[in-house]
């Protein structure tokens, strides 16, 4: 099933693409508290950079990089979490999957997919109509 999967779909880790060209060019670097494996090529691009990519534990999501992987994948410093003793800040949330377009995202009062009322306009707002 697995192999099925890597042929037919790129959004469940990895693809046969991704895994050849890993296995080629890739070196690890590293894993993160979510099970995303990190790699970084051997070839420099034309700005002097190493590409850098990232094998998502399960469903491919963006937002499930921790910020300090962000970092190095972004080429924002050149020392992974791996190689150095990274902590994170008492201000940096940990990762909570996207609820968008699902029954959990967040719908504010008086939305139509909420229950509720919209609060009451305060009269400090003057609705704009065409021509005043």
């Amino acid at each position: 099933m697995n192999f099925l999967k890597q042929i037919f779909t790129w959004w469940n880790g990895q693809t046969i693409g991704t895994r050849f060209h890993t296995w080629r060019f890739g070196t690890r670097v590293g894993e993160d508290e979510l099970g995303n494996v990190y790699y970084q090529g051997t070839a420099k691009d034309s700005e002097g950079r190493t590409r850098r990519w990232v094998i998502y534990n399960g469903y491919a999501e963006a937002s499930a990089i921790p910020p300090g992987w962000h970092g190095w994948m972004h080429h924002r410093t050149d020392v992974s979490p791996a190689d150095e003793d990274y902590k994170a800040r008492e201000w940096q949330k940990p990762h909570r999957q996207n609820h968008t377009g699902s029954a959990l995202a967040y719908r504010p009062p008086g939305s139509i997919a909420a229950a509720g009322e919209r609060p009451r306009v305060t009269g400090d707002y003057d609705a704009w109509t065409p021509g005043s």
